[in-house]
Order: structure tokens, then C-alpha cells, then sequence
């Protein structure tokens, strides 16, 4: 594939998904309030989950060309922009009260499961070698505990959903609703087919990517991490943009959170794909990252629990320091990937 090519190919991918994320957000959106099962659940699970699916198919690609560098590099990569963009989302929507701030506490609860289950990732990575020697059904134990602790998390959010739709009912129903015209099962329907199109898109907008970043001569740890990573979190910026215009800031943020937990969900059916242990295989850098990504969620999170009820600033502090943090983290990777060169 040219390079002209790569470039079109990348446009037209794009704009798909543009349409594409707006079903899902729509659809989904639809789906939460015919179900009764809430937007943060539904953002946080079923939204994540389709978002991600680019990342999936697009790493599994990248395991079977042995290039787990550039798989887990887009993973946790990924995180690092979906943070980047409800950072701009964030310091983009203005309103008398922030855009993140309803429903804090369900918040957390999904920001701290990406939290818990990236710092069992870079706890994986440290260990290295020693966790590269045991494995249970082709897959490193700490990956099981990453997964475990994934479950553990979604109950938490569902239970919290759940008696926050009891003690709120009033509030609830002030809320948006979806189309009236929209049946669960039409809802059920455009959600498959917008996230099926995502599946089929993904490589191709992935792999256009690459031939772009290959002009560059930059690592493969930096190449994942960042232009990798940013197109496959494309269905995740219009899912959320989507998102916040139909007034369903949960939705968004669940949705953000929940794909950073998702993605290193991921890395089990990676870790089955690959010959020995893709934890071992790895480079240490990849720590950088996923530290970032906990110390940036943990600034969104207390964004959230404090919150004001008025935004007196174009950009809010946490906001700034966030992107600021998340252009640091970057930095640092390319540093590393030039000093390995």
C-alpha cells in the first residue's frame, strides 16, 4: 500500500466509524433506558466492550505477525487517549454544572476497576521473566487475576447501578429519554450492526495507520501507543461526542472507564494467541504508560468526587493536568523508543 493510499484509506475509515459510533451511542443509549439496567452500566460494559473490539482484532493481527510490542502498546495506549479525550470533553462541554459530576460515586467505581486491573498489568510486566514460567491454559496467572478482578468490578458497578435506580427514581425520569419510536429489539439490532462495522473497519483503519507511522522509523512501543492507539480510539471519541450532545453524560463516561478496563481484559485472548508468555515477551517501557494511565485516572477520579457546581475557567485544573500528564507520558516513550534505537 502507498502512502496516498494509506492516507485515503485512513479518511474513509474514519468517517465510517464517525457514523458508525453514532448508532452505537444512539442504540445504546436506547438500549439502557428500555432495559431499566442504567447508562453508566451500559457505558461501562456493553458500549466499552463494542468500542474496543478495533483494539481486539487489530492486536490479534499484530500477535500473529510477532509484534506483541505493538499489541499491548495500542491496549494500554488506547487508555491513555480515551483519558486525552475526556479530558477535551471535559474542558469542551460548558455548562453550569460539570459534565462529569451526576453519579460520581458509579464513576469512580469504573475508573478504579481500570485502575485495579491495569496496576495487575504493570505488576505482570515488572515480573517479566518469572511470570513467563507459569501458565494456566496458555494464559500468565496474572492475567486470570486481571480478569477476575474485571468480573469482581462489574458486579460492584451493577449493584450500584441498581440501588442508585431505586433511591433516584425521580431524577431519572427527568432524564432524556431515548427515541420513541425506537424498540429494544430495533435498539438491539443497529447496536450489532454499528459495532459489527467497527469489527470490519478496525483492521483496515489500523493497518492504513501503519503504513503511515512507517515513514516515521519510529518504535513500535511509540508507533502502538500512540497512532495506533488514537485510531482505534476513534468509535470511543464519537461514541462519547454522541454521547454528551443527547445530554447522556453517564453513558460517555461510562463508556470511557469502561473501555480502559476492557482493554486489558483483552490481553488473555492475546496471551492465549501467543507462543510463550506475552507478559515476558514485552518490553519494560510499557510500564510507562500504564502508570500514566493510572495516575491520570486517579486525577479524573477526584475531578469527580470534588467537582464544583459552577466552571469558572475555560480549562478546568484537573483537565490541564491530565493532557499535560498524558504529553509527558508520550514523551517519555519516544525518549525510550530513540535510546533503544
Amino acid at each position: 500500500m502507498t502512502l496516498s493510499a494509506a492516507v485515503i484509506t485512513f479518511v474513509v475509515c474514519s468517517l465510517i466509524v464517525v457514523v458508525a459510533g453514532t448508532a452505537l451511542a444512539r442504540c445504546g443509549d436506547a438500549i439502557a433506558e428500555l432495559t431499566g439496567f442504567g447508562r453508566l452500566l451500559v457505558g461501562s460494559i456493553l458500549i466499552a466492550g463494542a468500542t474496543s473490539l478495533p483494539e481486539l482484532v487489530v492486536d490479534i493481527t499484530a500477535i500473529r505477525n510477532h509484534m506483541p510490542d505493538l499489541a499491548v502498546g495500542d491496549l494500554l495506549g488506547s487508555s491513555l487517549m480515551n483519558l486525552l479525550i475526556l479530558a477535551g470533553l471535559d474542558a469542551w462541554y460548558h455548562s453550569a454544572r460539570r459534565a462529569f459530576s451526576r453519579e460520581s460515586i458509579g464513576h469512580a467505581l469504573s475508573a478504579m476497576a481500570g485502575i485495579l486491573t491495569t496496576s495487575l498489568v504493570i505488576f505482570g510486566i515488572a515480573g517479566g521473566a518469572r511470570f513467563g514460567r507459569f501458565s494456566l491454559l496458555d494464559i500468565s496467572p496474572i492475567l486470570w487475576f486481571v480478569g477476575a478482578a474485571y468480573l469482581f468490578s462489574v458486579r460492584l458497578i451493577f449493584h450500584d447501578q441498581q440501588l442508585a435506580r431505586l433511591s433516584q427514581k425521580e431524577v431519572l425520569a427527568a432524564e432524556p429519554q431515548p427515541d420513541a419510536g425506537m424498540t429494544l429489539r430495533t435498539a438491539v439490532i443497529g447496536f450489532s450492526m454499528a459495532a459489527l462495522v467497527i469489527i470490519i473497519v478496525g483492521p483496515f483503519l489500523s493497518t492504513s495507520a501503519g503504513v503511515i507511522a512507517d515513514q516515521s522509523g519510529l518504535g513500535r512501543t511509540f508507533v502502538g501507543t500512540t497512532l495506533v492507539a488514537l485510531t482505534t480510539s476513534l468509535p470511543e471519541l464519537v461514541a462519547s461526542i454522541v454521547a454528551i450532545r443527547m445530554g447522556a453524560f453517564d453513558l460517555a463516561a461510562g463508556n470511557i472507564f469502561g473501555s480502559n478496563a476492557f482493554n486489558m481484559l483483552l490481553l488473555l485472548p492475546l496471551d492465549a494467541l501467543h507462543p510463550g508468555s506475552l507478559i515476558a515477551a514485552i518490553s519494560p517501557d510499557h510500564i510507562v504508560t500504564g502508570a500514566a494511565m493510572i495516575a491520570v485516572t486517579s486525577i479524573a477520579v477526584i475531578g469527580q468526587l470534588y467537582g464544583e457546581s459552577k466552571r469558572r475557567r475555560i480549562l478546568d485544573p484537573d483537565s490541564t493536568l491530565v493532557i499535560l500528564l498524558i504529553i509527558t507520558a508520550l514523551y517519555v516513550l519516544y525518549v525510550l523508543g530513540q535510546t533503544h534505537e
